[in-house]
């Protein structure tokens, strides 16, 4: 049985945040990873998909050389803009790996983990100890219970992005984050694009203005969005065809190819766990304290399987909540400011509380919000969809809650973090004077426009 001071399970982006403290103490470590190295992010998340996000948005923009004054006829070249995708994430991949295996501490183990014991892993029918272990499983796509989709081969979010050829029409079924940037993504290269949605709402944890104003945008693309709409049944005969109902009417939609974004769970089913005694709760997470530590002394789980957080940053923040502690310090994971983006065009940029949660929290609340066409900026780039809104404690004059929806909207979210993790009053930041033009500098003005809500 060989002995290290720390084992990482998984590649995902805490891992790197961790070893880049961990590898210079000269500790021995030994890092597994059953699949591709770098995780969910650099595979089959952010990075694949924000690169195919900038070729639909820039062959979008090309397409309105008439508003912009000049006349273009952009041809798709799909093997291109996937060539490009693989580039980049392969390049992400490939630089994690030989970080990795030039690292002289550092032992790169390629195969599944599973626990023997509360402190040992066996790993490709080899033993091994750990000091400190860390479990970075992530999740994985789940599909809901539809009759017929077992039998059919139906895509992921991972799979999708093998495609050969554009899809002629893309059925998607799940209106969450995933399904929304792929949505919108292929009905820009040139697939009809139907997004079926469960819930009343797309985006359900969104505030229903914010949903309402991606799927004014979505609608205006030429995106079908269906609404409380259950899907029956899944079949295939030459293409798919999904049997759906709407308020009690029922219809089969047919499409070429079929992705599933309806819900993810938790890879800590590969673990063997109750080996360990390690706890879990919900779809398989693995529960953690304050400071991502297991029930087991010596045991953290970092990233998506820890349930509190389904990003890269806060993977990557956990991992250095994990470093905080080790080292002294008091860092929490309770202390953690929500934040979030949605890739469309125009993005949005969340964080805190939505004005709904924040009224079921019993805040007395002020909001002031604003559309992007009021915004001078916006209006010279001629995208003026979106708008703004600002979530303030009446009591505290702090800001608890932005929603962005617009050009920018994932850059200026991120000042708001700034504000809300200083402890900032709304009264201090609208004394700021930002450049112009720009859209983030009406931010401030927005609040001129705060009202109480009832």
């Amino acid at each position: 049985m060989k002995f290290f001071d720390h084992i990482i399970v998984g590649t995902g982006q805490a891992t790197g945040t961790i070893l880049a403290k961990l590898i210079p103490t000269g500790a021995s470590i030994a890092v597994i990873e059953g699949n591709k190295v770098g995780g969910s992010c650099v595979n089959y998340g952010c990075t694949p998909t924000k690169t195919m996000v900038a070729s639909a948005k820039a062959l979008h923009q090309a397409k309105r050389g008439d508003f912009y004054g000049f006349k273009a006829s952009p041809v798709l070249n799909f093997e291109r803009v996937m060539e490009r995708m693989n580039e980049v994430r392969e390049a992400s991949s490939n630089g994690l790996t030989n970080w990795l295996e030039s690292t002289k501490n550092v032992t790169l183990i390629r195969g599944m983990a599973s626990f023997t014991n509360q402190k040992t892993l066996k790993v490709n029918d080899e033993e091994l100890e750990g000091g400190n272990i860390y479990l970075n499983v992530g999740t994985r796509p789940t599909p809901p219970p539809i009759d017929g989709l077992d039998t059919v081969a139906w895509m992921d979010s991972s799979k999708l992005l093998e495609l050969k050829e554009l899809p002629d029409h893309l059925l998607i079924i799940g209106g969450g984050y995933i399904g929304v940037e792929f949505g919108q993504v292929f009905r820009r290269l040139g697939s009809k694009v139907t997004i079926i949605q469960r819930n009343k709402q797309l985006m359900p944890f969104e505030d229903n203005d914010v949903a309402n104003s991606v799927l004014e945008v979505l609608k205006s693309e030429g995106i079908q969005v269906l609404l409380s709409t259950n899907t029956l049944s899944v079949r295939k005969d030459g293409g798919y065809q999904l049997e759906v109902e709407t308020d009690g009417k029922k219809q089969v939609l047919q499409g070429s190819h079929l992705l599933v974004a309806a819900g993810r769970k938790s890879n800590s089913d590969t673990l063997d766990l109750e080996r360990a005694e390690i706890k879990t709760y919900g779809r398989g997470f693995i529960e953690v304290d304050d400071f991502c530590k297991t029930n087991i002394e010596g045991v953290f789980a970092v990233g998506d399987v820890n349930g509190h957080g389904a990003f890269t940053h806060t993977a990557v923040n956990d991992g250095e909540i994990v470093l905080d502690y080790l080292f002294g310090g008091s860092r929490k994971l309770s202390e953690r400011i929500p934040i979030y983006g949605l890739f469309t065009d125009p993005p949005l940029g969340r964080i805190g509380l939505t004005e709904k949660a924040a009224l079921e929290e019993g805040h007395k609340i002020l909001k002031a919000t604003m559309p992007m066409s009021r915004i001078s900026r916006a209006k010279e780039m001629g995208e003026t969809k979106g708008f703004a809104k600002l979530i303030v404690d009446a009591d505290s004059d702090l800001i608890i809650g932005a929603a962005i929806h617009g050009p920018g909207g994932d850059e200026i979210i991120n000042m708001f973090a700034s504000i809300m993790q200083n402890g900032i009053t709304y009264k201090s930041y609208r004394k700021v004077v930002l450049v112009h033009p720009t859209v983030s500098e009406l931010m401030p003005y927005v609040l001129d426009g705060l009202k109480l809500v009832e």
